[in-house]
Parts: structure tokens; sequence; C-alpha cells
């Protein structure tokens, strides 16, 4: 018996020692190891292979590259002050990115951004002198838009209201092209002209002879002088086609009458097929632009090319004016940053649909103070690209190209003309010479910088 106690205590002391102690921490640490080389240690990110394999490519030997950075701006590399706002406003229209920081950021102030959802009135913010430091040395017209800017909510003051039928017929009869046409008050001679040379509103007749409806009506803001706000008044009267609200009219302030017309749009008239847009102190040869959209609608009506729709005078990789003498400045403590590619002011044609689409997503763009420029940022958004064409002349014929006899007969709009150089040319390319009846649109392409 105690020779069979001293066998098993030898075994007991076998187990026991020290050696056979460490087994456990050697599985313990050598299972660690594994798992960390695999996955990584617990709490730090894995260190990514350049390539792997994404789901649902199992079956295929191609790998993809692991992205080098995220896909959104985790910060921004800007103290312009558009930037910024506009940063902000990224942020909280973001799906992704919660809107962490909904709040003021700082030295931004949000004060009247309540008022301007409200609609209850809109006052200045002048407390944002105190962010731009160059604020007191800006031109009066960027300190009057960078202090009102917030404010995009105007009443109107003349509406035209019979431009459009309503009711269950609204549908069929809607206009084929909608003429919106910038002007300021006091251009009366400007506006009678158009009305009586391409703006005409009723039936229009094409150049291949097709009739289409053309409704015309003029955006305004307000005028200091209250004789021509009265003059301005009789004129609706006679007309019907005054769209004036309650903001300054002033060139900075030329945003607003695309984001309002918008909205006037989606209420009064959604069912017009085409928008053009332009100054009241251009040419438009109406009838070619009514074969020419015609065309292209029927051409791009099956394969919903209308959602996207929009011409004329591209410009692409402009830069803001940075000259302080220039009408188009823009400082760098407002904006830094190249200008997304637009088509000029001088003249736009796009489908009524994108024009639902861009009050839309203006909601999510901040005002700008050039409207072409704007738009641009809108169609940026959009994922649309406009479309250039070379017959859309907002910058006028080149000045190293010779004057053809027929050279009016080859475009589709040009800018500037006066109301008596309106009145030769409506004259000239109604009634074309047998020389220039078969004048084609031009095709040659040039390249402008602003």
């Amino acid at each position: 018996m105690a020779s069979c106690l001293c066998r098993y205590r030898r075994r007991i002391l076998f187990f026991c020692s020290p050696c056979i102690l460490l087994l456990p921490i050697y599985i313990y640490v050598s299972t660690s190891l594994i798992y960390v080389m695999k996955h990584g240690a617990p709490g730090v990110p894995p260190v990514l292979q350049t390539h792997f394999t994404a789901s649902g490519l199992k079956f295929s030997g191609d790998l993809a590259p692991h992205p080098v950075k995220a896909f959104w701006r985790s910060e921004l590399n800007s103290g312009a002050q558009w930037n910024i706002i506009q940063y902000m406003t990224d942020t909280q229209h973001n799906p992704i990115l919660k809107p962490r920081l909904a709040a003021n950021p700082p030295g931004i102030s949000y004060k009247t951004e309540r008022s301007r959802r409200s609609g209850n009135g809109c006052s200045p913010d002048y407390e944002i002198s105190n962010t731009m430091p160059d604020f007191f040395n800006l031109p009066t017209q960027m300190k009057d838009f960078v202090t009102s800017m917030h404010c995009r909510e105007y009443p109107l003051i003349i509406d035209a209201l019979d431009v459009c039928d309503g009711g269950p017929l609204a549908k069929k009869r809607a206009p084929t092209l909608l003429l919106a046409i910038k002007t300021q008050p006091a251009d009366f001679v400007n506006r009678e002209a158009i009305r009586e040379t391409w703006g005409c509103s009723g039936r229009i007749k094409s150049r291949g002879g097709r009739q289409r409806l053309v409704r015309r009506v003029f955006l305004l803001g307000k005028s200091k002088d209250l004789h021509i706000e009265e003059k301005l008044q009789l004129e609706s009267d006679t007309y019907g086609d005054i769209i004036q609200w309650e903001f300054m009219d002033t060139f900075f302030n030329l945003t607003l009458k695309d984001v309002l017309f918008w909205d006037w749009f989606s209420r009064r008239c959604t069912h017009a097929r085409f928008i053009f847009k332009g100054d009241d102190d251009i040419f438009v040869r109406t009838p070619a632009l009514l074969d020419y959209l015609l065309a292209e609608e029927a051409n791009g009506f099956r394969s919903n090319k209308m959602e996207a729709f929009v011409v004329g005078d591209v410009i692409n990789s402009a830069a803001p004016v940075r000259s302080n003498g220039s009408k188009y400045y823009i400082p760098e403590s407002f904006f830094k940053g190249v200008y997304p590619s637009y088509p000029g002011g001088g003249g736009v044609v796009y489908s009524g649909s994108l024009a639902h689409r861009l009050l839309e997503v203006s909601q999510k763009v901040h005002l700008f103070p050039i409207d072409d420029v704007y738009l641009g940022m809108c169609l940026q958004r959009l994922g649309v690209y406009p479309i250039h064409h070379p017959a859309f002349l907002t910058f006028d014929f080149p000045k190293d190209e010779p004057k053809e006899p027929c050279a009016y007969h080859t475009i589709l709009l040009v800018h500037k003309r006066s109301p008596a150089e309106m009145f030769q040319l409506w004259t000239e390319t109604s009634m074309p010479s047998s020389e220039c009846r078969n004048a084609t649109l031009r095709v040659k392409t040039r390249v402008e910088f602003r």
C-alpha cells in the first residue's frame, strides 16, 4: 500500500511541476498571436491589403483596390465664407454623416435662418462683418449681398396669373416654350421691343412650318423710384406678363430671380416643356429655336434625356474674378475654388422637367451672387452637364470672324442687341432672302474665357 501511494505521489508531483504549469500559458499566447496576425489587435483597425476580392465577385480573379481615402470630406480646408456655409449645408443633408455640426459653426452667424425658413420676413445680418476680415473694404453690392444672402423667400408684388392655363386641361394646353426674361423695372423699351419681335406670345410657326404655343414672362425685383413702380403696374395691367418680387433689383440679386422663378414655375406653369431664360438685351430666332427643341425632344423622348436637358454657351474652368473694379468681383474671403461648368446667363434653355429638379436641389445650394455660376452649381449637384451649342452667342460673334451675309440665319441667339437692332434682325430673319433661306445652324466651336 505504501509503495502504491509513493508511485501516485511521484505522478502528482510531475503534473504540478513548473514546466507543466506553463503549458496553458503557452497555448493561450500562441492562440492570441495567431488571432492578432489574422484579424489585428482588438480595438485597432486591421491593416488592409492593397487589393481585395469585392463581394459578388467570388467567381472572378480580378481584385479591386481599397479606397485610399474616405469618399466624403471629413474637414474643410477653406476659410471662405460661402465655402464654410455650403460645407455646413452639405453636412446637414448628408445621409451618411449625421449632422453633429448642425449647430452654429465657429464664426458663422445663423441668427436669421429661422426667418428664412418661415417666410415671415428676413432682416439683413450685419454680424457677418465679424467673420469676414475685409468686409468693410468690399464694394457696396458685395456687402449688400453677404448681409442678406440667407434670405431667399420674398413675396410677389405682381403676378402673371394668366400666362399658363390651369385646371384639368393644363397639361394639354401647356406651352411648348416659356420665355422667362430677366429685366429691370426701368427697361420699358426693351420689354416692348421683345413683345413685338422674338418674344411674341401665342401660337408661333417654326421654321419647319409647325405651330407651337409660346408664352412670355418678365422677371423683376423692385425699384426705389416710385414713379417707375407706378408705370410698371400699368404695364402689368396691359400685358399681364410681369412677375415682380419684393427684393431690390440689383446685379447680385439675379440669382433670386432663378430660385423664385423655379418656385413660381412649379405652381403656375408646371407643364411647360421648355424654358428659355435670358436677358432683355439679346435677340432670339424663336422659330429656329422651336425647330431645334422639337428635334431634340423627338430624339431624347424615349431615353428620358429631357430630364437632364440644358443647352447654351457653356463656359468651362472659369475662375472667380479677383479684380475689385469688375462687377463680377468675388473676394477670396467669400469664395475659393474654380467654378463648375455653366451655360452663359445671356441665354440658356432647359426642359421643364429639369426646372422642377433645379427647384429641389437649389434648397441645398447656398445662394451665390452670380446667377449663371449658381445654375452651374445646381447642375453639378444633379450630375447634369450642360450641352454646348455654338449657335448660342452670349459673347456676340467672334471679333476675328468675317461677317457672312447670312450670319444671323445661322444662330439661335446673340447678345447684346438694342431694341432698334431687335426690330431690324426680326424683319431680316423672318423674311430670309433666297441666298439665306437654307442656311444651317453654326457648328464652329469657339473658346471663350471670362
